[in-house]
């Protein structure tokens, strides 16, 4: 956890401008992190983590193919396409690619792997512009924040499915960390039990302005929803886009062989939540802290 406390510290300067840092300075901390390689593995029925030692992909199995859930930074897309060849899985078969929101350093490997594919993309419909335009929303000209362009191929919003041969993903709408912010929530077998799992897109500050200019109008509002929607899911299974957000190393290293799978934990989304609703509050002070005293 103490690698996560650093990153939000470090966004939580950056929002409020309780100092002099520049986006480049910020990504001079994470991205040595967010690049290291990481080893594929199958976290838990049909899911494969296939990301790095900082960022989260996924593959998901299906019986008529591949499902990807998110990329990384642009200079990662070989590193994630190698750990896709290491299950054992070809990158043609992959025919959705599915996106929890619309940052740089979950998008950097979409245009390349959706051009070699031919997979459709799927996400949140306000992030489509996002997408499509390559931007950060509110700093649209920052070149720092930017990915290369994508085409969208289907926007969905709140209880759409996303079908697959026997796989079926339910988007829920989490707006905040971004505006189109999509969880995806699917069932898979552990254990002879029925497991529900979900992909939380975020609930972070991170970047974001609350007051003043912010980000996009109405994003305090859309995190105080997220927050109340993510504490009432029951959720046997929480991932997220970063390792950090449900201990994926720690419980990578407690997986053996006859013993129940660590990243089976009832209850755990329901404490984030609470959790990332507390920073919240903290961020939003002091960025309407900073606001008054420079008015």
């Amino acid at each position: 956890m103490r690698t996560l406390t650093a990153v939000l510290c470090a966004l939580a300067l950056f929002a409020t401008g309780a100092q002099a840092q520049t986006v480049k300075d910020f990504l001079a901390q994470v991205t040595k992190k967010w690049t290291t390689p990481f080893e594929p593995f199958q976290l838990i029925g049909n899911i494969y983590y296939v990301g790095t030692d900082g960022i989260a992909v996924y593959v998901i199995k299906t019986s008529e193919g591949l499902i990807l859930m998110d990329t990384a930074l642009p200079q990662s897309t070989s590193m994630i396409k190698d750990n896709i060849a290491k299950l054992g899985f070809k990158l043609g078969d992959i025919k959705y690619i599915l996106n929890t929101h619309a940052h740089f350093d979950h998008t950097g490997g979409f245009a390349e792997i959706k051009q070699e594919t031919g997979a459709q993309l799927v996400a949140g419909e306000r992030d489509k512009p996002l997408l499509e335009g390559g931007y950060y929303p509110g700093d649209e000209k920052n070149a720092d924040l930017g990915f290369p362009p994508v085409k969208v191929d289907r926007a969905v919003k709140e209880g759409d499915k996303v079908t697959l041969g026997d796989t079926t993903l339910t988007a829920h709408a989490t707006p905040g960390h971004s505006p189109g912010c999509t969880s995806w929530e699917m069932t898979v077998k552990e254990g002879g039990q029925d497991r529900d799992v979900l992909f939380f897109c975020s609930g972070t500050v991170a970047l974001n302005r609350l007051v003043g200019n912010p980000t996009y109008p109405g994003i305090a509002d859309d995190y105080r929803s997220t927050f109340g929607k993510a504490k009432a899911m029951k959720i046997d299974v929480l991932l997220g886009p970063h390792p950090e957000v449900y201990g994926m190393q720690q419980k990578r290293a407690q997986m053996k062989d006859g013993t129940p799978n660590p990243f089976v934990k009832p209850g755990e989304l329901a404490a984030y939540a609470a959790g990332l609703e507390q920073d919240f509050d903290k961020q939003l002070a002091k960025q309407t802290a900073a606001l008054q005293k420079s008015n």
